[in-house]
């Protein structure tokens, strides 16, 4: 989608520039798309233990099966992936409604999910640890690609995760193009 035709659709004026407006038109946007009673915490650590438990307990995790929905981790059909409980059915409605639409291609590139591991750069851990992100389509949409100059991540696809009141890396942080988490 070109830049000025993504500006419409986010409520931006369409001049073919990306920046800040731009950028917060897109984050307005989706974020009336947000339930309005978003069931996530807060994204600092201390609200993610509170609400989704100790990071990386095997009790949380479930297998949630996504058999179907045409998605591939290099190269190898997927019958599950891992989650935390309290995002499987809120994920397996995106990624449903995701693989019967035009973004179903970004399905057959699933980069990751539950990871026990700390942030890039960082210290603190990732939301994978917990299990309550996922990345798709890494390749075109890394972490220091921008976003929406250069990385490739569908508005379309950011709009069906926001409906369920999920975070886009793209439109929060302009970068970081592949990456959802269920944090407010």
């Amino acid at each position: 989608m070109k830049i000025s035709d993504l500006q419409r659709r986010v409520g931006a004026e369409p001049d073919g520039v990306w920046g800040m407006k731009s950028s917060a038109a897109c984050q307005a946007h989706l974020s009336a798309l947000m339930p309005e009673d978003n069931p996530w915490p807060e994204s600092n650590q201390d609200a993610l233990t509170r609400f989704f438990g100790k990071p990386g307990n095997e009790a949380n995790l479930v297998n949630l099966e996504i058999r179907g929905l045409g998605m591939y981790y290099e190269g190898a059909k997927l019958k599950t992936i891992r989650c935390h409980k309290k995002v499987a059915d809120s994920l397996h409605r995106i990624l449903t409604e995701i693989s019967q639409g035009p973004d179903a291609a970004l399905l057959a590139e699933y980069a990751g999910c539950y990871n026990f591991r700390v942030m890039r750069g960082g210290t603190n851990l990732s939301c994978h640890a917990w299990g309550i992100a996922i990345d798709l389509a890494a390749d075109a949409n890394g972490n220091r690609i921008p976003w929406p100059q250069i990385a490739t991540m569908p508005i379309t696809a950011m709009e069906t995760f926001s409906r369920e009141g999920w975070l886009s890396a793209a439109a929060f942080w302009s970068r970081d193009a592949m990456h959802f988490q269920a944090t407010r």
